[in-house]
C-alpha cells in the first residue's frame, strides 16, 4: 500500500471508525499505524493466522450512491456509511440495495408522496430515479402487466421502521396509476381501509406510537386491462392481550381513546362514556394521549372511511356501542367472598347496568354467569363459583373475545365493500405485518411475531440466495457457493414435530397442564438444540436465537392465552342478544371451503380471515391460536412463493423516535438481521442480468454482421458477438439457456445498440431530408424566377404611369392654387380695407366726444375748486386767530421740554466723545507722521556717513539696500491697505445705491396702496346710508381736528422756544468762554417720569434752523442750563394741564352718553369700524412719532457737520438753502391746517343739524324743521376731502422728484411738510429715502 489509503476499523461506540494508514504494511507486520479523524494515533492489531486486514473505504466520489452494489467495496462498514451520509446530509430515506429497497424512517413528514410525484415515477424504469417507494410500486406493477404473472410487496423491518407508512403509499399508488375504469371508484375504497385498521388494529408502544398489532396482506385485483377492480385483505394474529393490558407508556387501539375523544357529540350520549383515564382498559399505560395526534379527528376520518365502504350508520353505531361496552366491562367492582374463594358483581353496579344495556343482554344473567361456571359430567351438571382472580380472567377473555370477533366482522365487511364480480386476471399483493420484537418480558404474542417473521426471512434467503445458486448450478455457470445464514433449524424448533407449538398444544389438552410443566418439557426435550437454551437463573423462561437476535420468553402465560378459553354461558348470553348484529358476532361458523386455482394451473389461495372458529359444545375453542396461526402462516407462504416478491427493508434509525438522527449500532443491527449485507455481497459476486439465447438474438441482432447472421447456430453468434464486443470474459458467461451478465454489462449493450439505432437514423434522416430539400428548392427557384419577371415588368408599368400622372397633376394644382390663393388675396384686401374705414372713423369720433366731455368737466371742476378754495381760506383764517390762542398754552411749552434735558446730555455726551476721538487720532497721526520723518532722516545721515566712511564696502550697501526695499515694501502694503478701504467704500456705496431701488420699488407699492385704500374709501361713501356718512365723517373731522390743535400747540411752543434761544444764543455770543451753572440748579432736579423722547420735532427743527443762521456755520455749542431754568415752570404748566384734561374728559364722557340711545340700531357695524380705524390711528400715530424723531436727528447731523466743515462756502450755500425750504414748508402747512379747520367745521355743523332733526322727529313726527338734511353740504365736505388727497398726492410726486433728482434739501423740505400727513407708511419710506441720499451727497 503506498498511498496511504482510508481504512475502516471497529468502534464500540460507532461500529466502525474511518482511519488513514500513515505507515505502509508489509507482510508479517503485527500492527497497522492508523491515524484516526480527530488527528490521534492509533495502532490497530491484526491477526497473523487469519490475515484480516481492516476493510478499505471507498473513495470520496462513490459515497452517496442511491444503488450500494454500485460501491466499489461492497462490505458492512461501506454500507453503513453510505446509508448515514444520504440519510443525514442529503435528507434521502430510500437506497437500492440490488433487488431490496433500504427505506430509513425520518419521524417527519417529508413532502414526495404527492400527486404529481406518483405520476413522475409512473412509466419509469427502476433505476432511472432516485430510489423510491413508488419505484418499487412502479417495478411491481410493470412486471405484472409484461410477464402477467402476480406480484408481491413485502413490506419488513422492526416495529416503528415504517413499514405501515410504505405499504399505504404503495396502495396509493397502485390507486392513481391503475385507477378503476368503471364509476365504482374503487381505488378510494381501498385507500379508505387503511384509517378503518389502523384505528382498529393499531397502538401505541415504546418504540411506535402508531404500531401494528395484527399482520395483513392485502390483494389488489386487476382485470385484463390492468385496472383495479377489487381487492381483498387477509390479517394474522391480531394482539388481543393488548384489550386488556398495556404495559408501561403504551396505549391501547386507537379507537378507543377515539370514540373516548368523541363522547361528548350527542349521539353518543347513551354510551355512558367520559375521558380515556376514567376507564381501566385506557388507562394501564399513563398517558392517554399521543403528540401531534388529534383523536377526535381521527375519530371524524374513521367514521368518513365507514360510511366510504359502505357501513351503515345504525352498524357505525353497534360497533361503537360494542367498544363502548368494553370499556364499562373493564370497570366492574367485583367483590370477593369466603377469602377470595368465590366472588360477586353488585347489581347496582353502573358499568354493569351499561354493559348489559349496550350489547342489549340480560343484566342479572350477565351479572350470574361472570361470577360462576357450569361443570358437565358424564352423569350430572355443576355450577361452581369461581374465585377472584378467575372472574378476572374470564372478565378479560371476554372482552378479548368480543373485540377479536368485532375485528373480525370489520375485516369481512371490508372484504365485501372491496369484492367484485368481474373476473380477476392478477393481482399485487401488499404484505405489512408485525417486525420482529424483543423486549424486556416477551410472552406469547411476541414469540408468535418473531416465528412469522423467521418465516419471511427464510422466504427471503430462498428467493436471494437459495435460488439464486440453483440457477447458476442448473445453467452450469462455475460458481463458488456462498455461505449464508439459513434459519430453517429456527423455525424447525418451531414448528416441526415435537416443536415448541406441539408440545405447547399438548399441555393445552392436559386438565391440569401448568406454564411451568411446558417450560420442563422444553428443557428437556431441546436442550442439545442450537438455537435453544436455557436462562441460568429461572426455570420458567427459555432463550431462542432467532436470526436477528436473541430473545428470551416468559412462559407466565403462554397455556392460557393458546387456548383463548372463553366460557360457554356468557357466549351463549350474548348470543341471545336483542341487537342481531351483536348476536351475529357469536353465531357458528363452518369452514370456509378453499377456492379453486388461481391461473394457468397455479392453485388458488383461499382468501379469508385468519380468525378461530368458535366450537359450541365446548367451552374452549376447537383450534388453539397457535394451530391457527401457524396454518394461515403456512398459507401466506405459498401466495408469497406463487407471487414474484419485491422487497422493502425498513430501519428504523433510533429508539428516541427523533427526526433525521442516525444511531449506527441500531441501524447495523437491523441491516445485519434483514439480510441486506448478504444481498450485497451475492450482488457484487453474481451475475443479476440474465437474457435467453432468442431473446439476446432478437435483441440485439442490429449489432451483429451479416456473415454471422447467415449462420443457423444462434447461440454461436450470440458467443461470437460477446467476445467481439466485452473484451473481458469475466463480465459475461454462457449457460445452456441463457446467458449470464455481470452488473453494468446489459446497459453498455444497451448503449450499443442505441448508438447503432441513432447512427443509422441519422444516416437515413439526412438522405432524405438533402433529397427533400434539394427537390424543394429547385421548384422555389424556378417559381420565384417566373414571379420576379411578371413583377418587375408589372412594376416598371405602373411606375410610368404614376410618373406621367404626377407631372400632369403637378401643373393642375400650381394653375388651381394660383387662381385660388388670388382671389382670397383680394378678398380679404377690400375687406380690410372696409374695416379699416369704419374703425378709423369710429375711433375718432370717440376721441372727439371723448374730449369734449373732459373739456366740459375740466371748465366745472375749475370753477367749483376756485368756489370751494375760497370759500375755505376765509373760514380757515377766521378760526386760526381762535386756534392759534389756545395753541399758546403751558401744556404744549411743557411737552416741548419733556426729556430735553436727558436728550441734550446725551448729545453733548456723544459730542465729546467724537471730539475726544478725533483729538487723538489727530496726535496719533502727527506722532507717526513725525517718527516717520525722523527715521527717513535718520537712515538718510548713516547712508551718507557710510558712502563717506566705507565706499568700497558692499556689504554694507546691500544691507541698506535691502532696508530701503523693505521700506519701499511697506509704503506698498500701505498703499493697498488704502486701496482695500476705498473697496470697501465704493462697495457700501453700492449697496446704498440698491436700498434706494428698493425703497422706490416700496414708494411704488404704497402708492397703489394709497389709490386703492381712496377708491375703497370713496365706494363705502357711496354705498352707506345717509346716517352712516354723517357718523364717519365727524369721526374723521374730529381725529383731523385734533392732531391739527397738537400741531398748533407744538408750532406756537416752537416759536416761543426758538425766541427764548436766540436770546440765549445772543448771551453766549457776547459772554465768550466757559460759564458755570448755578449751583441751586442741576439736572437731577428732572422729573425721572417724564419721557425721554421730544414730541415737537417742527420746534426743534426752527431751533436748529435759528442756531445755523445766528452762527454763520461756526461752531456752535449748546448750554444746558437753558433747559435747567425752564424746569419748575413745565412742572406748574404740567399741573394745569392735568386739571384741564380732567375737565376735558367729563365733558366727553357727557356728550357721550347723550349719543349711546341715538346709535343703538347701528352698534355692531359701527364699534367694528370704529375699533380698527382706532387701532389703525394709533399705529400711524406712533410711526409718525418714529419718523419724526429720525428726521430731528438727521437734522441734528446735518447741522453737527456745517459746524465742523464751516469753511466750505458750498456747503453753507445748500444748507441756507434747505433752511429757506424749510420755513417755506412750514408755512405751507400752517395754510393746509387752516384748510383742514374750515372742512371740519363744516362737516360738524352738517351732524349737529341732522342730530337735532332726528331728536325733534322723535318727538313729533308731523313737524318739519328747515335744513335739517344738506345734501349738498355734505357733497361739498366729500369733494373737499377728496381735494385735499390730490393736494397731498401733489405733495408726495413733489417729494418723489426731488429725491430722484439728486437735491437732498428739496427732500427734507417736503418730508417735513409731509407731517401731518395721514399717510404715515407712504411718509415713512419717503423718509427714508431722503436719510440715504442725503447721506450719499454729503
Amino acid at each position: 500500500i503506498g498511498n496511504k489509503p482510508l481504512v475502516w476499523i471497529p468502534d464500540p461506540d460507532e461500529v466502525w471508525r474511518s482511519a488513514e494508514i500513515i505507515k505502509d504494511y508489509k507482510e508479517g507486520d503485527k500492527s497497522l499505524q492508523l491515524k484516526l479523524e480527530d488527528e490521534t494515533l492509533y495502532e490497530y492489531p491484526i491477526d497473523l493466522q487469519g490475515n484480516e486486514l481492516p476493510f478499505l473505504r471507498n473513495p470520496d466520489i462513490l459515497v452517496g450512491q442511491n444503488d450500494l452494489t454500485a460501491l466499489s467495496y461492497l462490505h458492512e462498514p461501506a454500507v453503513l456509511h453510505n446509508l448515514k451520509v444520504r440519510f443525514l446530509e442529503s435528507n434521502h430515506i430510500y437506497t437500492y440495495c440490488g433487488i431490496v429497497l433500504v427505506a430509513i424512517n425520518p419521524y417527519e413528514q417529508l413532502p414526495i408522496y404527492e400527486q404529481d410525484v406518483i405520476y413522475a415515477y409512473s412509466g419509469q424504469n427502476m433505476g432511472d430515479m432516485d430510489p423510491h417507494i413508488f419505484a418499487v410500486a412502479e417495478e411491481a406493477y410493470k412486471q405484472m402487466a409484461r410477464d402477467e404473472k402476480n406480484q408481491s410487496i413485502i413490506v419488513s423491518g422492526e416495529s416503528g421502521a415504517g413499514k405501515t407508512v410504505s405499504a399505504k403509499y404503495a396502495m396509493r399508488f397502485f390507486a392513481t396509476v391503475g385507477g378503476s375504469a368503471s364509476e365504482t371508484n374503487i381505488e378510494a375504497k381501498v385507500l379508505a381501509s387503511s384509517p378503518i385498521m389502523e384505528a382498529i388494529g393499531n397502538a401505541k408502544t415504546t418504540r411506535n406510537d402508531n404500531s401494528s398489532r395484527f399482520g395483513k396482506y392485502i390483494q389488489i385485483g386487476f382485470d385484463k386491462r390492468y385496472h383495479i377492480i377489487g381487492a381483498n385483505m387477509r390479517t394474522y394474529l391480531l394482539e388481543k392481550s393488548r384489550v386488556v393490558f398495556q404495559a408501561e407508556d403504551e396505549r391501547n387501539y386507537h379507537i378507543f381513546y377515539q370514540l373516548c375523544a368523541s363522547s361528548s357529540l350527542p349521539e353518543f350520549k347513551d354510551l355512558g362514556l367520559t375521558c380515556a383515564e376514567d376507564f381501566f382498559y385506557t388507562s394501564q399505560g399513563g398517558d392517554t394521549s399521543i403528540d401531534g395526534v388529534d383523536d377526535a379527528d381521527d375519530f371524524e376520518k374513521t367514521r368518513h372511511a365507514f360510511t366510504l365502504l359502505g357501513v351503515k350508520e345504525s352498524h357505525q353505531m353497534t360497533i361503537f356501542r360494542i367498544i363502548a361496552a368494553i370499556l364499562h366491562l373493564g370497570n366492574l367492582e367485583i367483590q370477593g367472598e369466603r377469602d377470595g374463594e368465590a366472588c360477586s358483581v353488585s347489581s347496582e353496579d353502573e358499568h354493569l347496568s351499561n354493559f348489559c344495556s349496550l350489547l342489549g343482554v340480560e343484566h342479572s344473567q350477565m351479572q350470574h354467569w361472570l361470577c360462576h361456571r357450569k361443570l358437565v359430567t358424564t352423569a350430572e351438571t355443576y355450577v361452581k363459583s369461581m374465585s377472584l382472580h378467575q372472574v378476572v380472567n374470564a372478565r378479560n377473555a371476554l372482552a378479548k373475545h368480543i373485540y377479536a370477533q368485532l375485528f373480525n366482522w370489520i375485516v369481512q365487511h371490508i372484504n365485501k365493500a372491496l369484492h367484485t364480480t368481474v373476473k380477476q386476471h392478477s393481482f399485487i399483493g401488499v404484505l405489512d405485518i408485525y417486525g420482529f420484537e424483543t423486549f424486556e418480558v416477551n410472552s406469547f404474542e411476541q414469540f408468535c411475531i418473531n416465528y412469522a417473521n423467521e418465516k419471511l426471512q427464510q422466504q427471503f434467503n430462498s428467493h436471494v440466495f437459495k435460488l439464486e445458486q440453483e440457477e447458476y448450478m442448473k445453467e452450469g455457470i462455475p460458481w463458488t457457493l456462498i455461505d449464508f445464514y439459513d434459519n430453517q433449524p429456527c423455525i424447525d424448533l418451531i414448528e416441526a414435530k415435537l416443536g415448541i407449538l406441539d408440545l405447547l398444544d399438548e399441555e393445552c389438552k392436559v386438565p391440569k397442564g401448568t406454564d411451568q410443566n411446558w417450560a420442563q418439557k422444553l428443557y428437556d426435550r431441546h436442550a442439545t438444540s442450537q438455537h435453544f437454551q436455557k436462562p441460568r437463573m429461572s426455570n420458567t423462561s427459555f432463550i431462542i436465537l432467532h436470526f436477528a437476535d436473541k430473545v428470551e420468553y416468559q412462559s407466565e402465560g403462554f397455556l392460557e392465552k393458546n387456548r383463548d378459553t372463553v366460557y360457554e354461558e356468557q357466549i351463549n348470553i350474548l348470543k341471545a342478544s336483542k341487537y342481531q348484529m351483536v348476536a351475529d358476532l357469536f353465531q357458528e361458523e363452518k369452514e370456509a371451503v378453499p377456492a379453486t386455482a388461481v391461473r394457468k394451473g397455479t392453485p388458488r389461495i383461499s382468501v379469508r380471515s385468519a380468525r378461530p372458529a368458535f366450537k359450541a359444545a365446548n367451552k374452549e375453542h376447537r383450534k388453539t391460536v397457535g394451530h391457527q396461526f401457524r396454518n394461515s402462516l403456512h398459507l401466506l407462504m405459498e401466495t408469497l412463493n406463487a407471487t414474484t416478491p419485491h422487497y422493502v427493508r425498513c430501519i428504523k434509525p433510533n429508539d428516541e423516535k427523533l427526526p433525521f438522527k442516525f444511531d449506527p449500532k441500531r441501524a447495523v443491527q437491523q441491516l445485519r438481521a434483514c439480510g441486506v449485507l448478504e444481498t450485497i455481497r451475492i450482488s457484487a459476486a453474481g451475475f443479476p442480468s440474465r437474457w435467453s439465447y432468442p431473446d439476446f438474438f432478437n435483441r440485439y441482432r442490429v449489432l451483429m454482421n451479416k456473415r454471422d447472421l447467415c449462420k443457423n447456430d444462434k447461440r454461436q453468434i450470440c458467443q461470437t458477438l460477446l467476445e467481439d464486443l466485452i473484451k473481458d470474459p469475466d463480465k459475461f458467461q454462457f449457460g445452456r439457456t441463457k446467458i449470464f451478465f455481470r452488473a453494468g454489462q446489459v446497459a453498455y449493450l444497451e448503449k450499443l445498440r442505441a448508438d447503432k439505432f441513432r447512427a443509422a437514423t441519422i444516416m437515413i434522416q439526412k438522405t432524405v431530408r438533402g433529397w427533400l430539400q434539394r427537390a424543394k428548392y429547385q421548384r422555389l427557384r424556378r417559381a420565384t424566377l417566373t414571379l420576379q419577371c411578371y413583377a418587375r415588368r408589372h412594376l416598371a408599368r405602373r411606375l410610368f404611369e404614376h410618373l406621367r400622372r404626377t407631372r400632369a397633376a403637378i401643373i393642375l394644382q400650381k394653375q388651381y392654387r394660383m387662381l385660388r390663393m388670388r382671389q382670397a388675396f383680394l378678398r380679404v384686401r377690400n375687406a380690410t380695407l372696409t374695416i379699416q374705414a369704419f374703425a378709423r372713423g369710429m375711433f375718432v369720433r370717440r376721441i372727439y366726444h371723448q374730449m369734449l366731455v373732459e373739456h366740459k368737466a375740466t371748465i366745472l371742476q375749475k370753477y367749483a375748486r376756485g368756489w370751494l378754495c375760497h370759500w375755505r381760506r376765509l373760514r380757515a383764517r377766521r378760526q386760526l386767530q381762535a386756534l392759534r390762542i389756545e395753541a399758546r398754552s403751558a401744556q404744549h411749552l411743557k411737552k416741548l421740554n419733556i426729556g430735553m434735558e436727558n436728550k441734550v446730555v446725551q448729545l453733548q455726551r456723544k459730542v465729546d466723545e467724537q471730539n475726544k476721538e478725533n483729538k487723538l487720532l489727530n496726535e496719533q497721526l502727527s506722532m507717526l507722521t513725525s517718527a516717520h520723518s525722523s527715521e527717513v532722516e535718520k537712515l538718510k545721515k548713516e547712508l551718507q556717513q557710510y558712502q563717506q566712511t566705507q565706499q568700497g564696502d558692499g556689504n554694507q550697501l546691500l544691507s541698506l539696500q535691502e532696508e530701503m526695499e523693505r521700506l519701499r515694501m511697506e509704503l506698498e502694503r500701505a498703499h493697498g491697505e488704502r486701496e482695500v478701504m476705498e473697496d470697501s467704500h465704493s462697495k457700501e456705496r453700492d449697496l446704498l445705491r440698491k436700498r434706494i431701488s428698493d425703497l422706490e420699488e416700496e414708494n411704488t407699492l404704497l402708492k397703489q396702496e394709497k389709490e386703492e385704500l381712496n377708491s375703497r374709501i370713496l365706494c363705502q361713501s357711496e354705498g352707506r346710508k345717509n346716517s352712516e356718512e354723517n357718523i364717519q365723517m365727524k369721526k374723521e373731522l374730529e381725529e383731523e381736528r385734533s392732531r391739527y390743535q397738537n400741531l398748533v400747540k407744538e408750532y406756537a411752543s416752537l416759536e416761543q422756544r426758538y425766541d427764548n434761544l436766540r436770546d440765549e444764543m445772543t448771551i453766549i455770543k457776547q459772554t465768550p468762554g466757559h460759564r458755570r451753572n448755578p449751583s441751586n440748579q442741576s439736572s437731577l432736579e428732572s422729573d425721572s417720569n417724564n419721557p425721554s423722547i421730544c414730541t415737537s420735532e417742527i420746534g426743534d427743527t426752527e431751533d436748529v434752523i435759528q442756531q445755523v443762521e445766528e452762527i454763520g456755520m461756526e461752531k456752535a455749542a449748546m448750554d444746558m442750563t437753558l433747559f435747567l431754568k425752564l424746569q419748575k415752570r413745565v412742572r406748574e404748566l404740567e399741573l394745569e394741564r392735568r386739571k384741564l384734561q380732567a375737565q376735558l374728559e367729563k365733558k366727553e364722557q357727557e356728550i357721550k352718553k347723550s349719543q349711546v340711545i341715538e346709535t343703538k340700531t347701528e352698534v355692531s357695524s359701527e364699534h367694528e369700524d370704529f375699533a380698527y380705524n382706532s387701532l389703525k390711528r394709533q399705529e400711524l400715530e406712533s410711526e409718525n412719532k418714529k419718523l419724526k424723531n429720525e428726521l430731528n436727528e438727521l437734522r441734528k447731523a446735518i447741522a453737527d457737520h456745517a459746524m465742523q466743515n464751516n469753511s466750505s462756502n458750498d456747503v453753507q450755500d445748500s444748507y441756507n438753502l434747505l433752511l429757506n425750504q424749510l420755513k417755506s414748508a412750514n408755512e405751507e402747512l400752517e395754510v393746509r391746517k387752516e384748510e383742514v379747520l374750515i372742512l371740519r367745521s363744516q362737516i360738524m355743523k352738517a351732524a349737529q343739524q341732522k342730530e337735532t332733526g332726528e331728536n325733534m322727529e322723535n318727538v313729533s313726527p308731523n313737524a318739519s324743521w328747515p335744513n335739517s338734511d344738506r345734501h349738498v353740504d355734505q357733497e361739498d365736505a366729500i369733494e373737499a376731502y377728496q381735494g385735499m388727497c390730490e393736494t397731498n398726492r401733489l405733495e408726495l410726486f413733489q417729494l418723489d422728484r426731488a429725491v430722484f433728482s439728486g437735491n437732498p434739501q428739496r427732500a427734507c423740505a417736503w418730508a417735513v411738510c409731509l407731517q401731518s400727513s395721514s399717510n404715515i407708511k407712504r411718509k415713512s419710506l419717503l423718509v427714508n429715502k431722503v436719510l440715504s441720499e442725503s447721506h450719499i451727497l454729503l
